[in-house]
C-alpha cells in the first residue's frame, strides 16, 4: 500500500490529509482502528528510538510518546516491588517486553495519558494487559502475539488503534517536509550512538563509569534524539524518569526534567505509598491527585476540605523539609543532553535530583567552567561532540 487516508491532519480543519510514499510501499499496515496524523508522528519517531534502544543495549524497550516527544522510555530490567507498586502491575505477570512498557508508562503518568505506544519486539499478551487498563491512542510494534491482538483489538470499543511495521523497513538517505509551502530537505539522522562514540572523551577529574552509568548515559542520548529540541533527559535504571523537551531555555529544560525525576522519586516514598485512596477512584484521578499531594497544591485541598474526595483517610502534610530529605536520597541518575550545557547553572540543577554522571556535546565558551561544576561534585561528565536537535 502506497497511501493512506487520514481523517484530518494536525486539527480538524486541516483537510484532507494522508501519508503516502513517494516509491514503494509504506513500512506500516493498520492492524486495527484508524490512526491520525499525530498518531503516526508518535508511533513513526517512537518506532526508531525503541529500536536503537534495543540495538544499544539489547533489551526490549518500550516508550510513550505525547505530541512527538516521548512522555517515557525504557529497556526491560526487572522491576522492584516498588516499582510494580507505583506502576500499577497489579498481578500481571511480567514479561521483560511488559517491564520496558510499565516503566515507559510509569515515568510521568500525568504526560503519558492518551499516549501512543511503541515497542520493540513483538506485544506479548502481558504487556497487552498493562496497556489494556490505561487510557491510550494506539500502538505500533513489528508484531502481536494471538491474545495480544485480541486484547487490543478490544480498547476503545474496538477503535483502539494498531499498527504493525516492518522492522526490516530502512528510510531513503534523504527526508523532506514542508512548511509554508516551502520544501525542506536533509539527510536522515542515521546517527548511531553507543558507548564507544558518546562517552569515549571523559573531561572531569572523576572518570569511573559503571556499567548502568554507561548504559543510562547512552539511553539518555537515544531518547533525546527524538525529543523536540532544546531537551534534556535524565535516566536512572534504565528508564527516563524525566524528560524536558521543548524549552527555548536550556536550563529551564534541565528544570523541568529534574522536577519530573523529583516526582517520579517522590512517588517511592514511604508517605505516598501509604495513601489510601476511596474506592473506585479512576486510574487518571489517581494520578493527579498523587501528583497534587506531592505538589503545593495539598495545603489548599486541606483548607477547603476537599480531601474526603479522593482518600479514605486524611493524609498527613508531606512538608518541603520532608521532600526535600527524601529526593536526597536519589542517586546514581545520569543525565544527556542534546546540545552543550552553556552555564554551570545546569550542573547545579541536575546534582540536586542525584545525577552523578553526565554526556553533553560540549563546545560552549564556558566549558570550563561547566567541567569545574561538575568537578565540584564529583561528577563524570563526557563531551560526546554530537548535537542532537529534532524538530
Amino acid at each position: 500500500m502506497k497511501e493512506l487516508e487520514l481523517k484530518y491532519g494536525c486539527n480538524p480543519n486541516q483537510k484532507p490529509a494522508r501519508v503516502y510514499m513517494e516509491s514503494g510501499d509504506l513500512p506500516i499496515t493498520v492492524v486495527n482502528g484508524r490512526p491520525g496524523y499525530i498518531n503516526l508522528l508518535d508511533a513513526l519517531n517512537g518506532w526508531q528510538l525503541v529500536k536503537e534502544l534495543k540495538e544499544a543495549t539489547g533489551l526490549p524497550a518500550a516508550t510513550s510518546f505525547k505530541h512527538v516527544s516521548p512522555a517515557g522510555a525504557a529497556v526491560g530490567l526487572p522491576l522492584s516491588d516498588t516499582l510494580k507498586q507505583i506502576y500499577f502491575t497489579d498481578n500481571v505477570e511480567l514479561t521483560p517486553l511488559a517491564c520496558a512498557y510499565a516503566r515507559a508508562r510509569g515515568a510521568d503518568r500525568m504526560s503519558s495519558f492518551g499516549d501512543f505506544i511503541s515497542l520493540s519486539d513483538e506485544c506479548d499478551e502481558a504487556t497487552a494487559l498493562l496497556i489494556k487498563k490505561e487510557v491510550s491512542d494506539g500502538i505500533i510494534a513489528p508484531g502481536y502475539s494471538e491474545k495480544a491482538l485480541e486484547i487490543l483489538k478490544a480498547k476503545k470499543n474496538g477503535n483502539y488503534c494498531v499498527i504493525q511495521i516492518d522492522p526490516n523497513y530502512v528510510p531513503a538517505d534523504l527526508e523532506r517536509k514542508q512548511v509554508f509551502g516551502v520544501t525542506f530537505e536533509q539527510g536522515h539522522n542515521f546517527l548511531k550512538i553507543d558507548e564507544q562514540s558518546a562517552l569515549s572523551n571523559i573531561v572531569t577529574k572523576n572518570k569511573n563509569l559503571s556499567e548502568d552509568d554507561k548504559r543510562n548515559l547512552v539511553i539518555s542520548l537515544i531518547v533525546l534524539k527524538y525529543t523536540q529540541s532544546n531537551s534534556v533527559c535524565f535516566v536512572k535504571d534504565g528508564q527516563a524518569i524525566g524528560i524536558g523537551a521543548g524549552q527555548q531555555s536550556r536550563v529551564h529544560c534541565t528544570r523541568l526534567a529534574g522536577q519530573k525525576a523529583d516526582n517520579w522519586w517522590l512517588r517511592q516514598s514511604p508517605k505516598v505509598l501509604g495513601l489510601q485512596f476511596v474506592d473506585g477512584i479512576k486510574r487518571a484521578d489517581r494520578d493527579n491527585t498523587i501528583d497534587v499531594y506531592i505538589g503545593e497544591e495539598y495545603m489548599d485541598v486541606l483548607a477547603e476540605g476537599k480531601w474526603q474526595n479522593f482518600f479514605k483517610v486524611k493524609p498527613e502534610v508531606f512538608t518541603r523539609e520532608e521532600k526535600a530529605e527524601w529526593i536526597a536520597k536519589n542517586t546514581n541518575v545520569a543525565v544527556g543532553s542534546d546540545a552543550f550545557f552553556p552555564f554551570g547553572d545546569n550542573i547545579e540543577r541536575a546534582r540536586k535530583s542525584g545525577v552523578t554522571c553526565v554526556v553533553q556535546p560540549g563546545g560552549s565558551v564556558r566549558d570550563d567552567l561547566v567541567i569545574k561544576a561538575a568537578d565540584d561534585y564529583n561528577m563524570v561528565m563526557a563531551f560526546n561532540g554530537i548535537r542532537l536537535f529534532h524538530h
